[in-house]
C-alpha cells in the first residue's frame, strides 16, 4: 500500500512517517519530491494480525525544533484466512 501526501498549503513541509509498532506496518520507501508531495510505502504483516497509528510529521524549515504530527492514520492488519 502507498501513503502519497499532497504538498503543504501552509509554510510547513512534510519531514518523516513514523509506525507505532513496526512488526505490524512497516513504513519504506519515504521520499519528498521537489514540489513538496511525499510518498511512503505501507508493508503489513501477512501472518499476524494487529493494529498500528502511522504519523506523517511536518514542520517549517526556517524553524528550530522538532517536527509536529500533521495527521495519524490507524491502521488494523486482519491476516488471511488459513486453509487446513
Amino acid at each position: 500500500m502507498s501513503l502519497v501526501l499532497r504538498p503543504r498549503v501552509d509554510d510547513r513541509r512534510w519531514t518523516a512517517t513514523r509506525s507505532s509498532a513496526p512488526v505490524f506496518v512497516l513504513l519504506s520507501g519515504w521520499r519528498v519530491d521537489a514540489d513538496g508531495t511525499a510518498y511512503a510505502s505501507l508493508r503489513c504483516a501477512g501472518t499476524r494480525g494487529g493494529t498500528a497509528e502511522v504519523t506523517a510529521l511536518a514542520k517549517a524549515p526556517d524553524v528550530a525544533g522538532a517536527a509536529g504530527v500533521a495527521f495519524t492514520l490507524e491502521v488494523t492488519v486482519v491476516p488471511y484466512g488459513r486453509e487446513g
